[in-house]
């Protein structure tokens, strides 16, 4: 190993005072709702809200006199950003982050509030680090990998010997994958100590690169997922083969399945999870069958997500769950008769979220309109109901919109 469990005890005793010991809590809702025994690692709950305090805390501590005087320069999108800027600040490093030219303005805006230099530099993080390194080399300024690093991989993998001193008898650790350095600092670590342990990694569907690299796999990698902060596509040279020997599978989540841990997170445990860090609910979710009858320790990497985002799931989840349905009908053009639906919605208990009127489409009698109206209802039977009831009443009435349940 390129880590030892020493050196990860080592990174604890660095890290004392100056990261949270965040808490490791049962999750009995979520038991329920899986049917295997959650404990959650809230990794959320540090200053800048990811598990990156770790690692990053840990790399600045080690640095010479000489290399804080001169700087340091990383890459990131996200988390690792906004935690290495945040303990430069602390320990009075000058600090250069360069980000690809699309991070959201918020994001930018978190890590210059920590007195970071961000430079927007390209549309990839690949080239975002490409630029990184000229900068590093140009400027003699030390490079902090977001993974690839051994001193960053000591430190993730402090939350795993934090989950085991809690919760001695765990029989599963899962660990969300991006380039590696969670999962590979966990598994060092958790295998340490409890050599029996099953460590799983999770990535999403979209971005399966460690899946790929493990299985010589050629899985196609790319597009828009909830789970941006582990959407990577190269894993790192020193994580990979750590994987390899201590990790028992990888697991694929899909969007949906990100989706509805994100919203379970919120709704059942009232903690906010960003997609990555909801992967690892998202997979005992995904595949309860694996994990039912099991102790689980899940890591919630990280609680940033954009507020925007955020809502869109809940709202989505509901309509999962059918409790928000969307309905046309097709009706007598005529005076009134936009308020005898509304009306007779309302005495079948449903409560209308927003209604579309439309006349001139061919589709559409001559004399008659059509009304798509979105309603929150109690669940599906309850839809059903009121689908029937208006056809009793003379209504042409169809469900639109509305996503079988997954």
């Amino acid at each position: 190993m390129t880590v030892t469990l020493e050196e990860i005890s080592v990174a604890r005793r660095v890290i004392e005072g100056h990261v949270l010991r965040t808490p490791m809590l049962p999750a009995p809702n979520l038991s329920a709702l899986t049917g295997a025994e959650i404990h959650v690692k809230y990794e959320n709950l540090q200053v800048t809200n990811s598990f990156k305090d770790r690692g990053a805390f840990v790399k600045l501590a080690s640095l010479s006199e000489a290399e804080r005087k001169r700087g340091i320069i990383a890459m990131s999108a996200g988390n690792h950003a906004q935690s290495v800027a945040y303990h430069a600040a602390r320990l009075k490093i000058p600090v250069t982050i360069v980000m690809p030219a699309n991070t959201p303005f918020v994001k930018v805006r978190a890590t210059q509030a920590h007195g970071a230099k961000v430079l927007l530099e390209g549309e990839t993080l690949s080239d975002a680090q490409a630029r990184a390194e000229q900068i590093a080399e140009a400027a003699d300024l030390t490079w902090v990998h977001p993974y690839d690093d051994v001193v960053i991989i000591a430190g993730q993998g402090t939350i795993a010997l934090e989950m085991l001193e809690e919760v001695p008898d765990l029989d599963v650790l899962v660990a969300p994958i991006g380039g590696g350095g969670l999962i590979a600092g966990t598994a060092i670590a958790a295998r340490g100590v409890k050599r029996a342990i099953e460590v799983i990694g999770v990535e999403s569907r979209l971005y399966p690169s460690m899946w790929n690299a493990l299985r010589k796999g050629n899985l196609p990698l790319g597009g828009p997922t909830l789970a941006e902060g582990i959407a990577v596509k190269s894993v790192g040279a020193l994580t990979l083969p750590i994987v390899r020997e201590l990790v028992a599978d990888v697991l694929l989540v899909d969007e949906p399945h990100l989706e509805r841990a994100v919203n379970a997170y919120l709704c059942i445990e009232k903690v906010i999870a960003e997609g990555a860090g909801a992967a690892g609910l998202a997979a005992v979710m995904a595949e309860p069958a694996r994990f039912r009858g099991k102790k689980v320790g899940l890591i919630l990497s990280g609680g940033n997500i954009d507020p925007r985002v955020l809502a869109s799931i809940m709202v989505r989840e509901l309509e999962r769950e059918s409790r928000i349905v969307a309905l046309r009908l097709t009706v007598y053009d005529r005076p009134g008769v936009l308020g005898e639906v509304a009306t007779r919605l309302g005495e079948l208990g449903a409560n209308i979220l927003e209604v579309e009127h439309r006349r001139l489409f061919l589709d559409v009698p001559a004399k008659g309109a059509k009304l798509d109206v979105s309603l929150e209802v109690r669940d599906r039977a309850h839809a059903e109901a009121i689908m029937r009831a208006l056809a009793r009443d003379g209504y042409k009435v169809e469900m639109i919109a509305t996503p079988a349940v997954e």
